[in-house]
């Protein structure tokens, strides 16, 4: 009987050990979760990772099955909606979390990114691992934009109208390619169908294809810390890093918490506020759209304002196109553009402090200004604040060479 066992390949060694035996399953786990260390001295903003992953997840599930009522058609895409609304079973709990989920994966990401500018998690030997990441971000806007198209309300059409519009400005190819990227003349049931084509299947794989990458490349190089020294560098008789935590248990259930927490205020927007006052889903999407009457103030989602802002400020199309365009790039190239010795902003000098508080206030004004009709004192205050956008990467270069920093410590220091 054993001999019969052994020749139609039973578990000798039960199912883990079957599993390993052709699926490195110990292995990966060792690796990236029970036996990879991470600093003991993560504080809030290494929450905003494991949450923007978890948001992730909310996205691909209720976006599944939001696809299973809706009709990628212009005549019948925004009573589809409309329907999943109305008739089918929890159908507007699915599309609320899934309205709320979009806001709310800019909010983590954007967090995320601002924690790298706080400790210096693009420096060496992270830059792939930023590079990455700004992928991720491109790939999400792209995909949160044909996704704004879907609901095929006022907002929607005439978001995407100006905004496809955009490509024109670019010399010679810019008509062809407008008309390439709509499929047609103006935007009708062939945009709709492509932009529902890249939104549910082409954009996501890519997305999940780079968070894996990301989630690598991190695991290669080891995380940061906020002190931003390398915990590598200490390490016992064992090999293991003297001032890390294995990231399970310990990190895992400290992460728990957080999806706790986020979940509240999650559900709190999902059941009591899904509109959050029109930021969230705009008043103007709740009418079918109307290719004759144009919305009195047209503007994108409150994610994309910052840069909007930055293309009404400059009054030259392509000008300002290109403005909107290195306002997105831009923060790429931090790895190459910050040129001090000292990654964590606890031990920069004030020059850094003050040029990212600058910073700071400028994204948050440019984003509401993004909101405001592009008419007098708006338009000035855009000008001024996309130029103190700008000055916060373009002068960098040379404000972190002569900031004055403070001695780093070797070890981690333990504030809990």
């Amino acid at each position: 009987m054993a001999r019969i066992e052994s020749e139609i390949g039973a578990p000798k060694g039960g199912l883990i050990k079957w599993i390993d035996d052709r699926f490195p399953l110990t292995k990966v786990i060792k690796e990236h979760a029970t036996e990879y260390y991470g600093p003991k001295n993560f504080n809030f903003w290494y929450f905003f990772g494991v949450l923007g992953f978890f948001v992730l997840v909310i996205q691909l599930v209720t976006g599944i099955f939001l696809t299973m009522s809706y009709k990628p058609s212009a005549a019948e895409a925004f009573a589809s909606v409309e329907y999943i609304m109305r008739d089918v079973e929890f159908g507007w709990l699915i599309r609320y979390m899934h309205s709320t989920g979009a806001s709310a994966f800019f909010i983590v990401v954007y967090l995320h990114m601002y924690r790298a500018m706080l400790y210096g998690s693009y420096k060496k030997p992270r830059e792939l691992v930023w590079i990455i990441g700004m992928l991720i971000f491109y790939v999400l806007m792209a995909e949160a934009f044909a996704g704004y198209l879907l609901p095929w309300g006022q907002m929607s059409y005439w978001g995407a109208q100006v905004i496809i519009s955009l490509f024109g400005a670019i010399p010679v190819i810019g008509d062809t390619l407008v008309e390439y990227i709509r499929g047609d003349y103006s935007i009708s049931d062939i945009t709709l169908n492509r932009f529902f084509a890249l939104h549910v299947i082409a954009l996501p794989l890519v997305l999940i294809a780079l968070v894996f990458v990301h989630i690598v490349a991190l695991h290669k190089v080891g995380s940061g810390n906020p002190d931003g020294n390398e915990i590598k560098d200490h390490k016992g008789p064992d090999g293991v890093p003297l001032d890390g935590v294995a990231f399970h248990p310990y990190d895992t259930s400290k992460d728990l918490v957080a999806i706790i927490v986020f979940l509240i205020f999650f559900c709190a927007v999902v059941f009591f506020a899904p509109e959050m006052g029109g930021y969230f889903l705009e008043y103007a999407n709740f009418d079918p759209a109307n290719i004759r009457v144009t919305p009195e103030h047209i503007q994108p989602a409150w994610y994309f304002t910052p840069y909007y802002a930055m293309l009404r400020a400059v009054p030259d199309k392509l000008l300002g196109a290109m403005t909107m365009a290195a306002g997105v790039v831009l923060p790429l190239f931090l790895p190459w553009l910050d040129r001090s010795r000292v990654k964590s902003i606890r031990y920069r000098g004030w020059l850094y402090k003050l040029a990212l508080a600058i910073f700071t206030i400028s994204f948050l004004v440019l984003a509401w200004l993004g909101t405001q009709p592009a008419t007098g004192i708006f338009v000035m205050m855009a000008r001024v604040f996309t130029i103190l956008y700008f000055g916060f990467f373009l002068l960098m270069p040379y404000y972190t060479v002569i900031d004055k920093t403070k001695p780093v410590p070797e070890r981690v220091v333990w504030h809990g």
